[in-house]
């Protein structure tokens, strides 16, 4: 089941790929811009599956995301800002240079940073302490996102809204290749600590009595999940509802507590939700619906069949 599971995915995404490589219009002028496109969208895609599947065997809940620590609202608060006190034109030329990605990317590395300062500077806070503060944070960042958004300009709203979208249509190469090679630099660290999350998922004081390291594990891992959120929502925008789907996916029909079968049935179903969703949006809906519109949209029927069959069992 699983293997035919993981052939399957494989394929579908090999079809997909092939199909948003070299179907409609002239396949041989818009083969880079695809491919630019297509790697942005492997990139993304293994960032969020992965590192929501590590988040929730550290939280030990199935139904949470790296997005509750207010990473997505602290980058939508950043773009509005700077439409708010540059102008929209501001905001436009950053979109494509290399420095509001750096930015977007220190600011929440820097703000989860601060977040795992206060949890582990006193040995009785645990994982939920810092969960608390991110909700706090996230809705703070929200509503004063939403007051700067009711003060501008609605024509410089259009520019801010379009931020609040995840899009694959114009991906800098340069900041690609940067975001990609950060994304390497990432999973090869974590290759380290994947040993320890089937131990992890069993709860920290059991983890702890099997001899693991839990703080200084979950700092580490807390750490490559940042890295991997961050980087995926600068260079695309907020898409980690996405984690939420795929990651309950794999437990579904994966059925198994192995870390590394999960990780890597969950990063092939959000890379055939992605590659998919992409096809659509270009080939079907012709670019008038966005990438995540169509992901919440399915998503958001499979969650509430999920809650629904929670209920009746």
């Amino acid at each position: 089941m699983r293997k035919n599971l993981i052939l399957a995915c494989i394929v579908v995404i090999l079809v997909a790929s092939y199909l948003f490589l070299f179907m409609g219009g002239n396949p041989a002028f818009a083969l880079e811009l695809r491919s630019s496109k297509l790697v942005a969208i492997v990139f993304t895609g293994i960032s969020i599956a992965v590192s929501t599947v590590i988040f929730q065997t550290i939280t030990q809940n199935k139904i949470l995301t790296p997005s509750i620590m207010g990473l997505d609202s602290l980058y939508m608060l950043l773009q509005t800002s700077l439409v708010f006190i540059f102008g929209s034109q501001a905001l436009m030329r950053a979109g494509s240079g290399r420095w509001n990605f750096f930015l977007s990317v220190i600011l929440m590395m820097g703000f989860a940073l601060v977040l795992y300062w206060l949890m582990f500077k006193r040995n009785g806070r645990n994982i939920y302490f810092l969960l608390l503060v991110g909700i706090v944070c996230g809705t703070f960042f929200g509503s004063f996102s939403s007051f700067m958004e009711m003060l501008i300009d609605p024509n410089e709203f259009q520019i801010v809204q379009d931020k609040m979208f995840a899009s694959f249509n114009n991906v800098n190469t340069s900041i690609l290749l940067i975001a990609v090679l950060i994304f390497v630099a990432a999973m090869l660290y974590l290759l380290r600590f994947v040993k320890y999350l089937d131990v992890l998922a069993l709860g920290k004081d059991h983890a702890v009595n099997l001899g693991v390291p839990y703080n200084k594990i979950v700092k580490q891992l807390l750490l490559i999940i940042v890295v991997l959120v961050s980087v995926a929502t600068a260079l695309v925008g907020p898409i980690t509802f996405l984690g939420l789907i795929v990651a309950n996916v794999a437990y579904q029909f994966l059925k198994t507590h192995r870390h590394v079968t999960l990780l890597v049935g969950a990063s092939l179903i959000s890379l055939v939700a992605l590659v998919g969703g992409q096809l659509l949006a270009e080939r079907v809906f012709h670019f008038d619906t966005p990438i995540s519109v169509i992901i919440n949209l399915c998503g958001g029927i499979y969650f509430l069949y999920l809650l629904l069959r929670g209920a009746k069992l």
